[in-house]
């Protein structure tokens, strides 16, 4: 009888061996103070993000996000009841970015007293849409369900391409 050889995922590369480098583990996914095992450290290696991790990255996209979202909740409200701080706020938006959160909240702090105002209501905001209405797991669902999606999408718009079938065949 012939024998069989299985072969696991994990040991299948389609990338030729890099060298060692002088390193004990060559693709080690964990930092050289971290207190895991080669065994125990399950994460993917992700390289080229320098000091921050991709989740750290990520979270600063969301805090961003988060100042973005409570300056629309926090402008929605003023439009209804306070227009003239409305016009004051819309008017600081269209000088200033809303790319970096931070730096927006402190530049609005910075201009005036009303303005100061405006910006405490948006930390405020910030914090409480963060902690309690920011909708997690829908969030962590949504992100897999579109990777999922574009994956198959992406790789069937690629089969249908390099597939000669004709029109008809299919």
């Amino acid at each position: 009888m012939e024998s069989s050889a299985i072969v696991s995922l994990s040991q299948l590369s389609f990338f030729p061996p890099r060298p060692n480098r002088g390193r004990a583990y060559p693709s080690w996914p964990c930092k050289k103070n971290s207190q895991c095992s080669r065994i125990q450290c399950q994460k993917m290696y992700v390289p080229g993000f320098g000091e921050a991790s991709p989740e750290a990255k990520a979270a600063k996209n969301l805090h961003n996000f988060f100042t973005y979202t409570a300056v629309k909740i926090v402008a929605a409200q003023l439009e209804s009841y306070n227009p003239e701080a409305y016009e004051e706020l819309m008017e600081f938006l269209g000088r200033h970015s809303l790319n970096d959160g931070d730096k927006f909240c402190g530049s609005l702090m910075r201009e005036s007293s009303r303005h100061k105002n405006l910006a405490l209501r948006i930390l405020e905001v910030r914090s409480a849409y963060c902690k309690d209405d920011f909708e997690w797991d829908n969030m962590k669902r949504l992100a897999f369900k579109m990777v999922d999606d574009s994956n198959k999408r992406l790789m069937r718009d690629y089969v249908i391409e390099t597939s000669h079938v004709e029109e008809g065949e299919k």
